[in-house]
């Protein structure tokens, strides 16, 4: 997904809204910090579906390929939830179309210009100019990663 690369494309899906799914949820919080006493009881539910997506006729996920928005905690595989109804502001995470290629960036607004900037400081910030063909295809609300490591395949003995 990254601009760097021609041809990268970014796998689109549209969500599926059509049944709930309410899972537990820890409600009270879970620290990130000291240690607190586990919750016994999780008697909350939440619905991801509800949760994460605002405008369903509007909203899409797509994975991402590339690393230029690693240094952000973006990597590839993750996926992103992405709301095409929403009008983008300036330090908004945005897939965007340039020249016909889909990109995923911070955009910076400034009078008459509009800049494309990664987080990795191995890919330079993309100027926009008149002569681009450029869109901001959606505004990013959310990234869902795995956050679990591969795991190491045992050799038979």
């Amino acid at each position: 997904m990254d601009s760097d690369t021609k041809g990268p494309c970014i796998d689109f899906f549209t969500p599926d809204l059509s049944s709930e799914l309410p899972l537990p949820y820890a409600d009270a919080g879970i620290q990130a910090g000291f240690p607190s006493p586990a919750q016994d009881f999780l008697t909350e539910t939440i619905d991801l579906n509800r949760e994460l997506i605002h405008h369903p006729a509007a909203t899409f996920y797509g994975r991402v390929s590339g690393y230029s928005m690693a240094d952000e905690g973006i990597e590839p595989g993750d996926i992103l939830v992405i709301d095409r109804s929403l009008e983008p502001c300036d330090g908004d995470l945005a897939v965007c179309c340039l020249d016909g290629d889909f990109t995923l960036k911070r955009i910076h607004l400034t009078p008459g210009a509009v800049w494309l900037i990664p987080s990795s400081e191995e890919f330079d910030p993309v100027l926009v100019t008149p002569d681009d063909r450029f869109e901001v295809w959606g505004v990013v609300t959310y990234t869902i990663k795995n956050n679990r490591r591969p795991r190491r395949k045992r050799r038979k003995a």
